[in-house]
């Protein structure tokens, strides 16, 4: 063999390189990423990391924490009945408002993205308002206001559909279904965004192959097309909504008051405001907020599964 041949030869890489060396071929990447991991550090995983550390205290801001070990979390489930039921609450407005946004932002997404392109903008907008919009509240607790000049009393008692005007944010059985509705109302936009850009991403090409092998209707380009391209984004949207469904406590406390009647919709976000925000237990609102956080966790996990599935 000549020797030119074997001198142009590629030397051949080993396969298996050392930590230090890859990180030297992409530090680039590395100096770049650099300060938003730094900004993400100190701003997140240090504070979970603090939080989960009083958990395990008896803290009241002005002085030292007290090592309590489990009493915490053995207060929480055995000794606090409100908290009990902050858990189902907060469990049941999880399963609807979390899966049903999702899935409603999915098809809003998916509708008006066959719109015509100037039309696609507006109603985008429209129904990206209730993520944006602050005094959304206003216009719901005006709606269902218990005295006369309530929008919804004043139309049932103008045609006799009932005698007297209702208290629909403190009667139990009313307050429930109305946050659900509320909740679902203003989570439509937070993974709405990430839909819509998903759609827009999908080659038409796809569409136009599939075809030719047989797909027979819409459904199918949207199960065995369009949702698995768009995984990113629907896992995207799945962690906003399931965080969007376990923080429910705003729209609880702006509409049915803090604490609500009978604590008919009290979640743990409105208990771990009682105790960090007004009492200021932090020990105790620490381990109320790892409850939620692992109960966040085990959902998003759960759900990123299910999206695992889409088009098999």
């Amino acid at each position: 063999m000549p020797k030119s041949a074997i001198l142009s030869r590629p030397e051949k890489k080993p396969v298996e390189m050392g930590l230090w060396r890859k990180i030297q071929e992409k530090r680039t990447c590395y100096v770049l990423i650099a300060p938003y991991m730094i900004l993400f550090s100190i701003f997140t995983i240090l504070p979970v990391c603090i939080s989960l550390f009083i958990s395990f205290t008896s803290y009241n801001i002005l002085e030292a924490p007290k090592w309590v070990w489990l009493e915490n979390y053995i207060r929480l489930f055995l000794g606090d009945e409100i908290f009990i039921k902050s858990i189902g609450n907060t469990l049941l407005m999880a399963v609807v408002v979390g899966p049903g946004g999702y899935v409603l932002s999915l098809l809003l997404a998916w509708f008006i993205n066959e719109l015509p392109t100037k039309l696609r903008s507006v109603v985008a907008l429209v129904f990206y308002i209730p993520a944006i919009s602050g005094n959304a509240f206003l216009v719901w607790t005006t709606l269902f206001s218990g005295d006369d000049y309530g929008w919804l009393n004043g139309f049932l008692l103008r045609y006799g559909l009932i005698n007297e005007a209702q208290q629909w944010l403190k009667k139990p059985e009313y307050m429930m279904p109305i946050v659900i509705a509320v909740a679902l109302w203003s989570s439509l936009g937070q993974s709405f965004l990430a839909f819509i850009a998903g759609l827009q991403g999908v080659d038409r090409s796809y569409y136009e192959a599939a075809s030719v092998d047989g797909l027979r209707n819409r459904w199918q380009e949207l199960w065995f097309i369009t949702l698995p391209i768009m995984k990113p984004q629907m896992i995207f949207g799945a962690v906003m909504s399931i965080t969007a469904a376990f923080n429910i406590g705003g729209v609880t406390a702006a509409l049915c008051g803090m604490p609500s009647q009978d604590y008919a919709v009290h979640t743990m976000m409105n208990h771990l405001e009682d105790f960090g925000g007004t009492r200021y237990e932090m020990g105790y609102a620490s381990a109320i907020a790892t409850v939620l956080f692992l109960m966040m966790i085990i959902c998003n996990r759960l759900f990123q599964k299910a999206i695992s599935k889409v088009g098999s």
